[in-house]
């Protein structure tokens, strides 16, 4: 299992090599690893195929009780299924649509360890690791959306998302440790065995929100839809593989994972209801008035996403049945229609609905696949969305919460989906002949590959859902609901409600996308009207304030001013420290002075009137002087309390540098005084502050101590451990070895780099 997981990454390392040696053919080269990935998934079947889950366990930092452990059950296996079937046809298909690409082994890198991250994430056990693998997807994603990096869009489309991934991922984490915190354990399997209301706990609320926030901006639920459309940005390969088995449906994973242990309070199921209604009716309004053949698709992923997050919110078997059987059909239906997108792309050169028609005389298998994929789309018979339709439709009519509300959403949004999916299978491929940039061609098998797979997938799921059904999705609807599942998947039910809503829909779609050509301008202008306030345009606006608060800090507090910058570090550091420790701890200023001797008062006046002097002197030899004479006075102090070489270190290095700042400063003139009183006063206050905080802090690590002096250990042990009788060299060398090697190593460093500077400036000096 461990190498299942891990074995994207291991491929990634090796893929600029295969690329040299196997050329055109990478990509059916790189996609023998999903097959077999698919192979292995698929064997474990049986095992989860009546209710069963296996968890395996691989220690990984068990002092911080961090393991790599997985959990296979229905729900994570119909996932890790799906990412390394659609997987492959998306890299065999890569390697035809990228081919000739000056950073085709680049892409393949970035795709495996996508590819391996999400697997990582739906399998994982541990909410730790399943963290690291939802970061290790936005950051893949990340550099996925923004492949062509020469593209402005491309890379302001990636940053958007993996700026408002990263800020609900920031969310999650402190969810996740909350529900660690409420449970007692990282573990998922252990989470969900255990019987606990959850949602009867203080954290409860608080740690829904959190884990919601991560799993809602993930998956692009309104008001954080709009990153998705953007990262259409991407080649179409990444744009297949991340909305039918990957990114967006990591959000959707993790809160089908949590369902049993969370769904049981209001909160859950009112949030996922009301954000997931919310999302499927703007993204399926989205897709019908948009004209970009992957925008349109783009949109309708979002729409999806919000159907299955409305699903898990209504929560009951009939609603969870529906949510397997839509997050199936949409991941074959949609892989094959993203990719029937890039070879229409490929082949005219154009992605702009207005500008195509009558490709199915020269592209006539491009034709029939996309409409197979684009009638479960739809929800036509036999294919397999028509039962998931159907399914959806009867879950939201039988709710017992929001029914009406519910079931009109989805059949608003069923409308308009009919509605999209003529626009992409009709719209393109029937009707007039449109002149486009390049003559259509029919594509390679390469590309060809995956929606003829998937569509064919999609027409035999609708023939025979029972085999699926039995074989693993059963125990995918009993993972999520948390207790067996008695579900009926087929394709006919007789006539009823939601088939006669489900005809309704396909009407009414229909009418819609007959009508398109004239209404869209109209529903553009309002979409472009409406989008001045929309969420991205507070996005927007949110980037330009922060650039804007960036600019004001960099003007007012790093303006090149070092002594500025010293003013602003000081004051923050020890205000901040001085607050915390009158507020938190009790500092005693009872001074026991009875055993100070009168050349320790002689000392400490002397290190008074060298720093006051050092203050006040116009002279930069007196202030050079008086620093020495500081300096001195502390190699005393040194040496009258038993650290005799600390105080010939102090003198050597004030020797040197009093010598050093002489020769630099002697032949620079007396002072000028540019400051104002006021700023001289400031400074002195703040400086005196600095003083009185470092003495409180004296004063309070006297009184405190919370362990046993470590000194005791090293005198015992110096001579007998170490065979030396100087305890700080002791401690240097022996001891503490590694931390003097890193101090040596940094001082080589420096002194190389200064060597190079002097040798550079030599060289230019006498170059002619």
């Amino acid at each position: 299992m461990l190498l299942a997981v891990l074995s994207g990454f291991l491929l990634a390392v090796l893929t600029p090599l295969l690329h040299r040696l196997s050329g055109h053919a990478l990509g059916w080269v790189l996609a023998l690893l999903p097959a077999s990935l698919a192979i292995y998934f698929g064997s474990l079947v049986p095992l989860v195929s009546d209710g069963g889950s296996l968890v395996v366990e691989y220690p990984w930092l068990p002092g911080l009780d961090i393991t790599l452990d997985f959990l296979v059950d229905g729900l994570s296996l119909v996932f890790a299924l799906l990412i390394s079937v659609i997987g492959t046809f998306v890299l065999i298909y890569a390697g035809a649509y990228l081919r000739g690409h000056p950073y085709l082994g680049r892409f393949f890198v970035i795709i495996l360890a996508f590819m391996a991250s999400m697997l990582g994430l739906v399998l994982s056990d541990n909410l730790l690791t399943l963290f690291v693998f939802w970061e290790l997807t936005s950051i893949t994603s990340y550099l996925l959306i923004g492949f062509d990096h020469d593209r402005a869009d491309a890379r302001k489309s990636a940053l958007q998302g993996l700026f408002v991934t990263t800020a609900g991922s920031l969310a999650l984490m402190a969810g996740l440790i909350l529900l660690a915190m409420m449970t007692g354990s990282y573990s998922l399997s252990d989470i969900l065995a255990s019987s606990d209301p959850l949602h009867e706990h203080a954290l409860y609320a608080g740690m829904v929100v959190c884990i919601l926030a991560g799993a809602l901006t993930k998956s692009a639920q309104v008001p954080f839809h709009f990153w998705l459309p953007n990262a259409m940005a991407a080649p179409t390969p990444v744009s297949a593989y991340l909305h039918s088995a990957t990114m967006v449906k990591a959000g959707i994973y993790l809160m089908a994972r949590l369902n049993p242990a969370l769904g049981e309070g209001a909160l859950w199921g009112t949030l996922l209801m009301g954000f997931g209604a919310a999302t499927m009716i703007v993204g399926a309004w989205f897709a019908f008035t948009s004209t970009g053949i992957k925008k349109v698709l783009a949109y309708s992923t979002v729409m999806t996403l919000g159907t299955l997050t409305m699903l898990i919110g209504v929560g009951t078997e009939l609603a969870l049945t529906a949510f397997i059987g839509v997050l199936v059909a949409h991941s074959l239906y949609k892989g094959a229609l993203f990719m029937v997108a890039g070879i229409v792309d490929h082949a005219t050169g154009t992605k702009d609905l207005r500008e195509l028609g009558g490709l199915r005389r020269r592209m006539p298998a491009t034709t029939a696949f996309a409409l197979l994929a684009a009638m479960s789309m739809a929800g036509l018979p036999p294919l397999f969305g028509f039962i998931a339709k159907e399914l959806t439709l009867e879950a939201v009519l039988t709710t017992p919460l929001w029914s009406a509300f519910l079931t009109l959403a989805v059949v608003l949004a069923f409308m308009l989906v009919v509605g999209v999916a003529a626009l992409v299978s009709v719209k393109p491929f029937f009707g007039a002949v449109t002149a486009t940039p390049r003559t259509p061609h029919e594509a390679p098998i390469a590309m060809l590959a995956g929606p003829v797979a998937l569509s064919l997938a999609a027409l035999a799921f609708g023939l025979a859902p029972h085999l699926p059904e039995t074989a693993i999705l059963q125990a995918a609807m009993g993972a999520v609901a948390g207790a067996p599942v008695d579900s009926y998947l087929a394709l006919w039910h007789g006539i009823n409600v939601p088939l006669v809503l489900s005809v309704v829909s396909l009407v009414t779609g229909v009418v819609l996308y007959r009508l398109w050509p004239r209404i869209q301008p109209d529903l553009n202008a309002i979409n472009t009207a409406a989008a001045r306030y929309g969420p991205e345009a507070t996005y927007f606006r949110f980037m330009e304030g922060i650039s804007a608060l960036a600019s004001w800090q960099t003007r007012r507090l790093q303006n090149g001013v070092l002594g500025h910058y010293l003013l602003v570090l000081v004051a923050v550091t020890f205000g901040l420290t001085g607050l915390t420790l009158v507020l938190r701890h009790e500092i005693s200023l009872g001074f026991n002075l009875s055993g100070s001797r009168f050349y320790e008062w002689g000392i400490a006046a002397l290190l008074v009137a060298s720093a006051v002097f050092a203050s006040r002197t116009r002279s930069r030899l007196g202030s050079v002087a008086s620093l020495g004479v500081l300096g001195f006075s502390v190699a005393l102090v040194f040496i009258l309390f038993s650290a005799p070489d600390l105080g010939i270190t102090q003198l050597l290095v004030e020797t040197l540098t009093v010598v050093l700042l002489v020769l630099v400063l002697f032949r620079l003139p007396e002072f000028v005084s540019l400051s104002s009183r006021f700023e001289r006063f400031r400074d002195l206050t703040i400086a005196i502050l600095a003083g009185v905080v470092v003495t409180l802090l004296m004063l309070a690590g006297l009184e405190t101590r919370y362990f046993e002096s470590i000194s005791a250990y090293y005198s015992e042990n110096a001579a007998p451990l170490a065979q030396g009788r100087n305890i700080v060299n002791v401690i240097l060398v022996d001891f503490r070895a590694l931390d003097t090697l890193g101090e040596i190593f940094v001082l080589a460093l420096a002194a190389i780099g200064i060597h190079s500077m002097l040798k550079l400036k030599a060289e230019d000096q006498h170059r002619p």
